[in-house]
């Protein structure tokens, strides 16, 4: 009899302690999921570049582009270990950062001194124009990153600053989908330097 209420004391107890650490997880999960909001002013200018980018992300070059790129499956055979490897001074770099699209990129660049990147990418995620500016990209595909995935959905912007991949600058990471007839066909992207 003793072994069974002993056991039944154990289970019981087991159960609370389960409990408890289950709740202090998700306490704790949940301060630290939690993240600071931009000061006011900052929010301000990055929904400003929110809205700019916004408009670009309708441009019929940058939805003929994104679209494109999305259709074709990308830069053929490209991923992010192989464009780490590239040289800024290769083919395929020069090629993303010379046509139509990375034109039009260097010219939105220069909107802002406070704009420190500018990137267009397709459905996928992968790269499909930029201007060099801010030098070569420090990803080809960034479909698994924040960006991306947040600013597919609408205009986003991250609500911490970090320094960007790119540009190794202290910035807030903003994005807005590119859609064409409705559809997702990419994601601009770019990154708000804060000084």
């Amino acid at each position: 009899m003793q072994n069974s209420n002993t056991h039944a004391v154990g289970s019981k107890l087991s159960k609370c302690l389960s409990a408890a650490l289950a709740g202090a997880i998700i306490a704790c999960g949940g301060i630290s999921a939690a993240r600071a909001e931009l000061p006011a002013d900052l929010q301000a200018r990055v929904d400003g570049y929110k809205k700019q980018l916004a408009a670009w992300a309708a441009s019929p070059v940058v939805v003929a582009a994104a679209k494109e790129s999305s259709a074709n499956g990308g830069s053929a055979g490209l991923n992010n270990a192989k464009w780490m490897a590239l040289s800024a001074d290769d083919s395929t770099v020069k090629m993303l950062q010379s046509g139509a699209p990375a034109k039009l990129v260097a010219k939105w660049e220069s909107f802002s001194d406070e704009l420190g990147k500018l990137n267009i990418r397709d459905a996928s995620g992968n790269l499909v124009a930029f201007s060099g500016n801010a030098g070569k990209p420090a990803l080809y595909n960034n479909a698994d990153k924040a960006p991306f995935k947040n600013g597919a959905k609408g205009p986003w912007n991250d609500s911490e600053i970090k320094p960007d991949l790119t540009t190794k600058k202290n910035s807030v990471q903003i994005a807005a989908p590119i859609q064409d007839g409705g559809k997702l066909v990419g994601v601009i992207h770019a990154s708000v330097e804060v000084r």
